[in-house]
């Protein structure tokens, strides 16, 4: 089978196309035949060599995968070929609390991801697609879309009449605009486009903040909640943005850390403020395979789309890398195999 192999830590010049043995499934476990995948920021750091040491090699990078089950292993029960499914970014994390067990095989890190023709996966931990979405649409579920959900709905909470703050137009941001109007709660959403301020009033965005045009855009949020503050916000900016996200928090309020976009901090977070506001800042990494389950229903009872920017071909994944790392996108980039 076909399948792009990371070979060593040169970037994407070391990204490259192999032909290498189609995997049987053994028992308990079903082989998938991939038929799409998106690219999530996290690929990016693994194929720019951003796990250091920790990084094996060669690695078949990408975790978020769409496709069908091609042949069902002995003892499998509840899955037959040609089931369409996605693959959950943790293999072993099938409920409860986090733990380095559960955590200790994620897909594209650990062991190997989805970009290649097939990929054989533990029965339990694979998860019917919503039957409304495409392959491509699908793929976007397993790790953008999942830590979304976990940062608005099992980790915040959120509830009609919340206020919740959403960063930028990537795939966590976008899915975080939409699970919180499913719940109804307010969003205010920030970009540096005006272009792109549209989109996300397309989305439903209730209020945008244009941050290149107010750096302070903490102060506004407060302003836009009548001083009071936001509920939640969907941090995927980093320590760079984390004194904003903690202005613009209320009292109490949950900061949603998941992600390192805006680089490094050009002061220290105002950590004394969160002890005095009785703030929460709470890391989010995906969630459980019962919490993808859970997504996928709520997916399939509003009949919710993913925003899906650009699908490029299997022969144009380097292309697609580099043009989700030019910033170019609104929302998910797919790669179509097959």
């Amino acid at each position: 089978m076909k399948a792009w192999q990371l070979q060593d830590a040169s970037g994407l010049d070391g990204l490259r196309k192999v032909e290498i043995d189609r995997p049987t499934p053994g028992r308990g476990e079903v082989l998938v035949r991939i038929n799409a995948v998106s690219l999530n920021y996290r690929d990016l750091i693994t194929v720019r060599g951003g796990y250091g040491s920790r990084q094996k090699f060669p690695l078949i990078p990408v975790s978020d995968g769409a496709g069908v089950i091609a042949e069902v292993g002995p003892g499998v029960r509840g899955w037959n070929e040609g089931d369409r499914v996605i693959g959950s970014f943790f293999e072993n994390w099938l409920g409860g609390d986090a733990s380095a067990e559960k955590m200790a095989a994620a897909l594209g890190g650990s062991v190997d991801g989805v970009l290649c023709e097939y990929r054989v996966f533990p029965a339990h931990a694979v998860v019917a697609a919503p039957a409304h979405l495409s392959d491509a649409e699908a793929a976007c579920l397993p790790c953008a879309a999942l830590t979304a959900w976990s940062a608005v709905v099992k980790c915040g909470q959120v509830k009609p009449g919340d206020t919740v703050l959403t960063q930028g137009a990537g795939g966590v941001s976008l899915f975080a605009l939409q699970f919180a109007k499913l719940a109804g709660a307010r969003v205010i959403a920030t970009s540096s486009s005006d272009a792109r301020i549209e989109r996300l009033k397309t989305l439903g965005a209730d209020e945008t903040i244009n941050y290149r045009e107010t750096p302070e855009w903490g102060k506004l949020a407060r302003v836009l909640t009548g001083g009071r503050g936001v509920d939640i916000v969907v941090e995927v900016g980093g320590v760079g943005t984390l004194n904003e996200s903690i202005r613009a928090l209320r009292i109490g309020g949950m900061i949603g850390f998941i992600g390192v976009l805006a680089g490094e901090a050009r002061q220290e977070p105002r950590l004394s403020l969160m002890v005095m506001q009785q703030q929460r800042l709470q890391g989010v990494t995906v969630g459980s395979i019962d919490d993808l389950k859970s997504m996928c229903a709520a997916i399939t009872q509003n009949q919710l789309k993913p925003a899906l920017d650009r699908t490029f071909s299997f022969d144009e994944a380097q292309e697609a890398f580099r043009y989700m790392s030019s910033g170019a996108h609104f929302g998910k980039v797919a790669i179509a195999i097959g």
